[in-house]
């Protein structure tokens, strides 16, 4: 996985694995700015001629670092964020339930975004 640059496109709201010119690797997130400021994770798709090379890890542990860079909290709504989070306690601070109940109430106000 050395060749996969990582790189955040904040407009559409994804962190994306590049690779070869093409995008190989995502994790779509939204930005909540209430209660306090985070970023959501809500999905995270790897092409599957790409899987089982680590680039979803790598996806999680930049959306952390990013956050942490940040000063905001990673909110996760995404499965395999949440798993990957569990794992990871060293990288990933616990989500607040406050943010993910307001996370998940953005969510829902919001149905076409994902």
């Amino acid at each position: 996985m050395s060749d996969v640059e990582i790189r955040d496109d904040r407009t559409e709201g994804r962190l994306e694995a590049v690779g070869g010119g093409e995008v190989v690797g995502r994790v779509e997130y939204f930005f909540l700015d209430r209660p306090r400021p985070a970023l959501v994770p809500v999905h995270t798709v790897v092409e599957p001629e790409h899987e089982g090379q680590g680039i979803a890890g790598s996806l999680a542990r930049e959306l952390y670092a990013t956050a942490r860079r940040e000063g905001v909290a990673v909110t996760p709504l995404c499965p395999y964020v949440v798993k990957w989070a569990e794992r990871h306690r060293d990288e990933a601070p616990a989500a607040d339930a406050e943010l993910l109940g307001a996370a998940r109430e953005w969510l829902a106000a919001h149905p076409g975004r994902f």
